[in-house]
C-alpha cells in the first residue's frame, strides 16, 4: 500500500495536522494522492466543533466510503470528532477500518505500515497528549505557496460554556519559541512570505510555559527572520491583551495590523453565560485603545447568536454594539448545543430557527458596516501579495493586503494582468467596491511617489 489521500475538514489548526500526516507518510515512502479512485488508503481528519461540521465530517466519510469499492484497503478517521464521539461512530460506521483521536496523528505512518485487515476495526483513543508536533516534524504546505499557517500550541484552558474543544483537543501546551522560529526560518527557506499564527488562543501562548503571556516575545523573534514579510494572528482571545503586546503589534513592521479576536457577543449577560470573563466595556476599551494605537488596524471577530436565555432585547443589544464598534470583518454562527458541555445543559434554549435568523440579520446587518468601511478606502494604496489566478477570468489576480486574512476575508481584485504571479507583491489603489471583494489598479512609482 502506497498511494494515500488525505481529507482535512474543518479550520486551519486542523489543516496544519493535516500537513504533518502528508510531511510524515511521504517521509515514509506513501505517495500522496489527489485522485480518491486510485488511492490505496482515504484519510479524513475530521472537525467536530458544532452540529454543521458534524454533519459535514460524517458525510465525508460516507461519500469516501464508496472508494473501497474502488482501490482503496483502508478507511481511517481521525481527529476531533473521533476523540469526541469514539464509540458511537465506531458503532455506527462498520465500514471504517481505523479510529483515531487527536494525538495519534505523528503516528499515522506507524499505524498504516502495521493495520491488516485481520485486526478488524481498530480504536485508538489517548485521554494523555504526549506528542507533539514540532519543528522537526515534516510537512507539506497545501495552502498557495504566498502563506502558510503555523501553529503555535496545542489545546485550550478557556473552558467557554458552549465549546467542546477542551475536552477534544485537551489543555493549552505551547510550543518553545525557539521551535516556532526554527519552522518559520524553514517555511521562508521555501520561499513562504506571509506566516499565520493559529492556535486554539494565541493571545495566552507561553503562559503554561513561564507563567506570563509571551506572544509579544515570539513576535519580536520572528520579525528578524529574513524572507518572511507578513505575520499575521488569528484566534486572538480578548482577555489577554497587555500594553507590551499592543505596542510589540504596533511597532513591529512585519506584524499586520490585523487581528481576529472572538468577542462571541455584546452584552454582559450572555458573557457571563458564556464564561467569557469579559465584559462589555472591556472589550470596548480594548478596541479604543488598539485603534489609538494602530488607525489603520482591521478588526475581525465572530459572533454567536442564540445562546440560551437570549431574548430579542440582548439580540438588539448585540446588534447596537455592532453599530458602535463598526468592526470591518465579522462572522456570526447561530448556536449549536453541544453534548458534554455546560450550557446544553441551560434553561431557555433557544429554537434553532431563531438562532439562524439571528445570524442572518447580524451578517445583513454587519454588511452595510463593511461596505462602509470599504467606502473609506477608495483612493487609497495599499500593498498587495496575490493569492490565485483567476480560473474563469484571464488576467484577473485574486490579492489580499495586510489589511485581509486568506478564506474568511474578502479579496482585493486586480484585472487584466499578466504579469504577476502567485505569492508577488506590488502596490494598487482601490478604484472601485464589488459587492463583497474591492479593486485594485496598480500603482506605478510615479504614483507611488504622490
Amino acid at each position: 500500500m502506497k498511494k494515500v489521500s488525505i481529507v482535512s475538514l474543518g479550520c486551519a489548526k486542523n489543516l496544519v495536522h493535516s500537513e504533518n500526516m502528508m510531511g510524515i507518510l511521504q517521509k515514509h515512502g506513501y505517495e500522496l494522492c489527489d485522485d480518491y479512485s486510485e488511492a490505496e488508503a482515504i484519510i479524513i481528519n475530521t472537525c467536530g466543533f458544532i452540529n454543521s461540521a458534524k454533519e459535514e465530517s460524517i458525510n465525508t466519510i460516507l461519500e469516501m466510503a464508496n472508494y473501497k469499492e474502488d482501490k482503496c484497503q483502508v478507511l481511517i478517521v481521525m481527529g476531533c470528532m473521533v476523540q469526541k464521539y469514539p464509540e458511537e461512530l465506531a458503532e455506527g460506521l462498520p465500514e471504517v477500518d481505523v479510529f483515531l483521536g487527536t494525538g495519534s496523528y505523528l503516528d499515522i505512518a506507524d499505524i498504516l505500515d502495521n493495520y491488516t485487515k485481520e485486526q478488524g476495526q481498530m480504536v485508538e483513543i489517548a485521554d494523555t497528549w504526549e506528542k507533539e508536533s514540532d519543528e522537526a516534524q515534516p510537512r507539506v504546505i497545501t495552502t498557495p505557496k504566498s502563506y502558510a499557517y503555523l501553529r503555535i500550541s496545542e489545546g485550550c484552558d478557556n473552558n467557554c460554556t458552549y465549546c467542546v474543544i477542551p475536552q477534544m483537543t485537551g489543555p493549552y501546551r505551547s510550543r518553545s519559541i525557539e521551535s516556532i522560529v526554527t519552522e518559520a526560518q524553514d517555511l521562508a527557506a521555501q520561499g513562504i512570505s506571509e506566516i499565520i499564527l493559529v492556535a486554539q488562543d494565541t493571545t495566552y501562548y507561553g503562559y503554561d510555559l513561564s507563567g506570563r503571556f509571551l506572544l509579544a516575545d515570539l513576535l519580536k523573534e520572528l520579525n528578524k527572520i529574513d524572507g518572511l514579510r507578513w505575520i499575521r494572528i488569528l484566534y486572538a482571545y480578548p482577555n489577554n491583551f497587555d500594553d507590551e503586546l499592543i505596542e510589540t503589534i504596533a511597532s513591529l513592521h512585519k506584524v499586520c495590523k490585523y487581528l481576529d479576536i472572538p468577542l462571541q457577543h455584546g452584552t454582559d449577560k450572555i458573557l457571563r453565560k458564556m464564561n467569557r470573563k469579559i465584559t462589555v466595556q472591556e472589550i470596548e476599551s480594548l478596541i479604543a485603545k488598539l485603534r489609538a494605537k494602530m488607525p489603520d488596524i482591521t478588526l475581525r471577530s465572530t459572533f454567536i447568536t442564540g445562546f440560551p436565555s437570549e431574548t430579542e432585547e440582548d439580540f438588539a443589544e448585540l446588534l447596537a454594539f455592532l453599530e458602535k464598534v463598526q468592526l470591518e470583518r465579522v462572522g456570526a454562527f447561530a448556536y449549536s448545543r453541544e453534548e458534554g458541555t455546560a450550557a446544553a445543559l441551560m434553561p431557555e434554549q433557544i429554537p434553532s430557527q431563531t438562532a439562524e435568523r439571528r445570524a442572518e440579520l447580524l451578517m445583513e446587518e454587519q454588511y452595510d458596516i463593511m461596505y462602509h468601511c470599504h467606502e473609506k478606502r477608495l483612493g487609497q494604496k495599499c500593498l498587495v501579495k496575490v493569492d490565485e489566478l483567476s480560473e474563469d477570468i484571464d488576467g484577473l489576480l485574486l490579492c489580499r493586503s495586510m489589511s485581509e486574512a486568506p478564506d474568511v476575508d474578502p479579496y482585493i481584485l486586480v484585472y487584466n494582468d499578466f504579469t504577476h504571479q502567485i505569492g508577488d507583491y506590488f502596490w494598487v489603489k482601490i478604484t472601485a467596491l464589488d459587492e463583497y471583494d474591492m479593486i485594485g489598479e496598480i500603482v506605478n512609482d510615479d504614483e507611488l511617489a504622490e
